[in-house]
């Protein structure tokens, strides 16, 4: 994996990763308009890890969706490497988000009768890559995170901080332009939790990893380089 220099390449070639400016986002129930996000600008540089606070329903969850292309906004512009992603159409925005986002969720999300390497492949399948250049990829992201012993254990067969590793792992084994990490240590114990954060921090300041992290934990927030708060559904 050549993540480092990849970014560093990108970062140099282009301006901000993440452009943000005047964006709503709304739903309709039984007719009525709610409001989620209302006109938010915010910028995220290449190398940043941000951290994303706020009370439930702030908006933080809606605004990890619309960074990653799962949802789209109401009205505003949301470019990413300075491209609008509006502007893709739906099958081109897989396969953008598969190659240029990394998702880590509170749970996990992994595949119980897969190994470890089978877990972190998942993503890889979606690519051109062949079988022996997939698993050299995800023998990396694996050594990474430290686990490099535990490439054909089962999901069941490890501790939770380290079930969270494999996701990480997994989030970065596709060189992503961007990791956004969901409440990441929220089902985690203090020590794995303080494991976990202590990985992204080191991904974030050797590898040059960009993070964007929902939590509601001040320690977590602390580890980032940047705080955003999000308070009905604008920047507090």
């Amino acid at each position: 994996m050549q993540g480092s220099a990849a970014r560093r390449g990108r970062a140099e070639s282009v301006g901000a990763l993440v452009e943000i400016r005047g964006l709503h986002k709304s739903y309709w129930r039984g007719g009525n308009e709610v409001p989620v996000l209302s006109d938010l600008s915010l910028t995220i540089e290449h190398g940043d890890f941000v951290a994303l606070m706020g009370p439930s329903g702030s908006g933080k969850s809606t605004l990890l969706n619309l960074i990653a292309g799962l949802d789209r906004p109401s009205r505003g512009s949301l470019r990413i490497e300075g491209r609008e992603l509006a502007h893709y159409a739906e099958g081109e925005l897989d396969r953008w988000r598969n190659r240029s986002i990394g998702f880590v969720f509170q749970f996990y999300n992994l595949i119980p009768v897969l190994s470890a390497l089978e877990n972190v492949e998942v993503p890889l399948l979606l690519t051109e890559h062949g079988a022996t250049e997939r698993r050299a990829r995800c023998e990396a992201a694996l050594r990474i995170v430290g686990l490099a012993h535990r490439l054909e254990h089962r999901p069941s067969e490890l501790s939770g901080g380290e079930q969270q590793r494999v996701a990480i792992a997994r989030a970065l084994v596709n060189d992503p332009l961007l990791v956004l990490a969901d409440e990441p240590t929220g089902d985690l114990d203090g020590e794995s939790a303080e494991e976990v954060l202590a990985l992204m921090e080191e991904l974030n300041s050797r590898a040059g990893t960009t993070f964007v992290m929902v939590t509601h934990d001040p320690r977590a927030a602390a580890r980032a380089r940047r705080l955003v708060h999000l308070e009905k559904g604008r920047l507090a």
